[in-house]
């Protein structure tokens, strides 16, 4: 008999909105499976003498809804190992559905056929009832998982699963970090259907004060007001060439108001840390800043990003503003500097000059600074101009690329995957007879021969390396959490214990 998962969905709530397509498989005759029977719709499906068997029992025995979903997700897979099977799920099957998810992940490993008939999202009803447009943008998170996903202000916020008012306020404590506590939010149980629809607005601070929340309850949050920008609007023709004579660039966001702020600061009445910076006293908080930019970067969240790239900026200004209490440059000069730069080195787009990939811009690139800086005539090496200051992992791949330019590289990765396993055959040798020096040099031929791998694969070997070192460190917290709950210390613990907690983090992920 052929193994097959139907995996269906039985709409927001409302029987009038489930589809005919959705209603020939409940009445196939094949066995379903009901996520959970409490849903509006089953109560109309019992009427209808539909038989099905409901996994509500496993709510009952895990003790997080992390264990729910695997355990059904498991079950089912286990009855579609003898034969089809219709998988009935709330909503739309792949709109927040954890235990879809799992499903498809596990039958694609044991060979299992699996067929998805959509159904209304309780997102569709809830649009519908609030009148929003999802086209212009909606961040959708879950209530359970605050911790590890964060709203973005600028867009409307959905917040699903607010279950109960302990849910509501550990949701109010986690938002109430990016909006106001008195911010507008609005309640909506039971979207789309007819007799149970509630829709509440409260402030944020009130959302665990509810008395009706239940699991058919979402959370809209409109998108925090932004200022009104300033609009300028300045004509280039003169220095854009190809992009025409009449192209005007929009200055929606001046630097005005930061640069005055900067200024102020630096004042004589103005903040005395502030007064009291110099260019190299700032160097190490604009390494740190870059940092932290990377570190958002990794991490996703674009609110994150904007802020981190806003700190990053105010270096730049107060840099700025030191040179022209010196006389020497404003932020002005730095706009326009960088402005005028990258028109000119790309004269591909602004100009005539014709290119037929990345690579032949990047070679024009490095023609264009020679000829800025009057070098063409000058005997300088290749690599000089790569600052000696980067992370070593980073410096390696420009110095790599660099060279690949002029055609010192490998064809493919081929070349650069034998000389890794070269490389580690001489490290392995080194530690034949024990000599500090010929290791440390051997490991590191060793290193920048997975760079050079790395680059022919198109893998940032230094965003590489901080992701599996940001996987360690959370694999490591769970093991630190799991010693913690079972009273002991990390020093008490046994490598096979440790090595136990770091499969089970590792099954997690």
């Amino acid at each position: 008999m052929d193994k097959l998962i139907t995996i269906v969905g039985l709409g927001p709530g409302d029987p009038g909105m489930l589809p005919m397509k959705v209603w020939e498989q409940l009445n196939s005759g094949v066995p379903v499976y009901l996520r959970t029977k409490i849903h509006p719709t089953v109560d109309w499906l019992d009427k209808q003498g539909i038989k099905y068997k409901a996994l509500d029992k496993y709510y009952d025995r895990a003790a997080t809804f992390d264990e729910v979903y695997l355990q059904i997700a498991r079950e089912i897979i286990r009855v579609a190992q003898n034969g089809p099977v219709i998988y009935a799920v709330p909503g739309h099957p792949m709109v927040a559905e954890e235990s879809v998810r799992l499903i498809l992940s596990f039958a694609a490993k044991e060979g299992i056929q699996v067929r998805v008939v959509p159904a209304m999202s309780f997102l569709d009803a809830l649009s519908a009832s609030l009148g929003l447009d999802p086209a212009k943008g909606m961040h959708i998170l879950d209530a359970l998982s605050l911790d590890e996903q964060h709203p973005d202000p600028r867009v409307g916020t959905v917040v699903t699963q607010v279950y109960d008012r302990i849910t509501a306020g550990e949701a109010k404590l986690a938002l109430m970090e990016y909006y106001p506590d008195e911010h507008t939010v609005t309640v909506v149980r039971a979207a789309g259907i007819p007799g149970e629809e509630r829709i509440e607005r409260v402030p944020l601070y009130e959302l665990d004060r509810l008395t009706w929340l239940d699991h058919l309850t979402s959370l809209y949050i409109e998108p925090l007001a932004a200022e009104p920008a300033v609009t300028e609007e300045f004509n280039n023709s003169e220095t854009t060439g190809g992009a025409g004579e009449d192209t005007v660039y929009h200055c929606s966001f001046p630097l005005d108001p930061l640069v005055e702020v900067m200024a102020a600061l630096r004042a004589e009445n103005g903040c005395p840390w502030d007064r009291e910076q110099t260019h190299q006293s700032l160097k190490q908080y604009l390494i740190e800043e870059t940092y932290e930019v990377i570190d958002a970067l990794d991490e996703g969240p674009m609110y994150k990003i904007c802020e981190e790239l806003g700190d990053l900026l105010l270096q730049i200004v107060f840099h700025a503003q030191i040179a022209s209490e010196n006389n020497h440059f404003d932020m002005n000069d730095v706009v326009e500097a960088i402005t005028e730069k990258m028109l000119r080195r790309h004269p591909h787009v602004f100009g005539t000059t014709q290119v037929k990939n990345s690579q032949e811009v990047l070679i024009n690139w490095d023609k264009i600074k020679a000829q800025e800086r009057g070098e063409e005539s000058q005997v300088k090496p290749l690599l000089a101009s790569i600052p000696r200051g980067l992370p070593a992992l980073l410096r390696a791949e420009k110095v790599q690329a660099k060279a690949a330019r002029v055609g010192f590289d490998w064809p493919d990765y081929h070349g650069a995957l034998d000389k890794v396993k070269e490389e580690l055959q001489e490290v392995i040798q080194a530690l034949q007879a024990p000599n500090d020096a010929a290791v440390a040099e051997e490991i590191g031929d060793l290193l920048f021969a997975v760079v050079n791998l790395a680059r022919l694969l198109e893998v940032e070997a230094e965003g590489a390396l901080t992701q599996t070192t940001n996987k360690f460190i959370k694999r490591f917290n769970y093991i630190e959490q799991q010693a913690t709950r079972s009273g002991q210390k990390l020093t008490e613990l046994n490598l096979q214990q440790m090595d136990q907690w770091w499969e089970e983090a590792k099954a997690k992920e």
